[in-house]
């Protein structure tokens, strides 16, 4: 008879044993649920490329965090679909204080006080060359520093509708600390920054911008996201997003970057969010249509790789699914 010491099987016998040594779990606490919204009214407009995802006209958005809120999310993450007449090469519209998003988040926070509203800073819907900053028309050159004075801008009409979390997702140098600045001078001092830290130049992101219209008319977002083959890199915008004053630290996309979530983990002592985009989404939704994977274990799998690799925070189109498994678990 063989004698063995060490049988790590015994930790896995039985249900009961696996819960109780279980090392991390995923709850409605985690998750924050990307939301996209339009013009109009009673308006439900399924994203093709993301099966179950819609843009909501306002009305309906209200009525979908309230649901949202009774299945115990706690925040939503806002982003707009505007229409093709309000954009301009200038993105004026982007700080338009009666601008479609202000309105979403004044909608959402008068209806749902509690729930925390997340919005969005960049140019990309905004710009009508759908680049997340200001474009040097001669040149083709995506301008830094010019698009900060428009980034600020942006974050204080944001906090004036009533944002909890502000998210530059431009990648700019120096963007936090611009917005930092101009929400201190503007006396929104407790208005947080979700700094998209480490957000890469993806594929993934393609069901996103069919969800926005806001994919750039010419060119491609390589001279300001990060290279996929990058990792120290994120390393160093992690420094300078704290210097700057950032209080969340965010990966994009998320899946792919497990690696870099767990570094900026190890390296950083404020909350880091990973971002489960939209064509992580898609790829498990499409594989579960066709029979080739069982849709929620997917789905669970890869929420607790989040959570295993460092993340606090998850934003994920999952969220709604996820919460409605939780509830009846």
């Amino acid at each position: 008879m063989q004698i063995i010491s060490n049988r790590p099987r015994r930790n896995r016998a039985n249900p009961h044993i696996r819960s109780l040594i279980e090392e991390n779990q995923v709850s409605v606490n985690d998750l924050v649920m990307p939301l996209f919204f339009k013009e109009g009214s009673k308006l439900q407009e399924p994203i093709s490329a993301m099966p179950d995802q819609y843009r909501f006209s306002l009305d309906l958005l209200v009525d979908k965090v309230k649901e949202l809120e009774d299945l115990g999310l706690g925040c939503v993450s806002i982003f707009p679909c505007i229409d093709e007449s309000k954009k301009s090469l200038d993105a004026r519209e982007a700080f338009n204080p009666e601008g479609l998003n202000q309105r979403a988040i004044q909608a959402i926070k008068t209806a749902c006080p509690n729930i925390l509203v997340m919005s969005d800073i960049a140019l990309d819907p905004y710009n009508s060359a759908g680049h997340d900053g200001l474009v040097d028309q001669k040149t083709g050159e995506v301008l830094n520093d010019e698009t900060l004075d428009v980034l600020e801008k942006m974050a204080i009409v944001q906090a004036q509708a009533g944002s909890d979390i502000v998210g530059p997702s431009d990648m700019m140098d120096g963007r936090i600390g611009r917005i930092r600045k101009a929400l201190e001078k503007e006396q929104y001092k407790n208005t947080l920054i979700m700094a998209y830290t480490a957000k890469y130049a993806s594929s993934f992101y393609g069901p996103f911008r069919d969800a926005l219209d806001s994919a750039p008319k010419s060119g491609d977002k390589k001279t300001y996201q990060m290279n996929p083959a990058n990792s120290r890199e994120a390393l160093r915008e992690l420094r300078l997003d704290e210097k700057e004053g950032a209080d969340i630290v965010m990966v994009k996309p998320g899946l792919s970057y497990l690696d870099i979530i767990y570094q900026l983990k190890q390296n950083t002592n404020l909350p880091v969010a990973a971002y489960n985009v939209s064509g992580e989404y898609s790829m498990i939704k499409a594989a579960a249509s066709l029979g080739y994977v069982d849709g929620d274990a997917l789905m669970s799998e890869t929420l607790i790789s989040f959570k295993r690799a460092g993340a606090d925070i998850i934003l994920t189109y999952f969220a709604e699914q996820m919460a409605r498994i939780l509830k009846n678990h």
